[in-house]
């Protein structure tokens, strides 16, 4: 069974990932470009740096995931308490109107 294909802003941003961690990675590991293949020493270090990168990437994404639902609780209290001042505003400008 396939799966279904991810919207293309996740699509987007995973590429940007990717390019950006593979832009990092190879100036960092990848000194000499006369040769086809990779050393030894450069092929560890590419491993070694992704690794690193997709890690620091999980870290990141869990300490997001754990915060999202107490930013998403204060963003709607915030809301809340703008529409209920908006709200006291207009019927103070309402009864302050002067009458014909």
């Amino acid at each position: 069974e396939r799966l279904p294909a991810p919207p293309l802003f996740q699509l987007r941003d995973f590429l940007l990932v990717y390019n950006r961690m593979t832009e990092l990675c190879f100036r960092h590991c990848v000194s000499n470009l006369n040769y086809r293949l990779l050393t030894g020493r450069e092929e560890t270090c590419l491993d070694s740096c992704a690794g690193k990168l997709v890690r620091s990437n999980h870290r990141l994404m869990s300490a997001y995931v754990a915060l999202m639902p107490s930013i998403m609780q204060r963003r709607a209290s915030d809301y809340e308490a703008s529409a209920a001042r908006a709200s006291q505003n207009s019927a103070q400008a309402g009864s302050a109107a002067p009458t014909a």
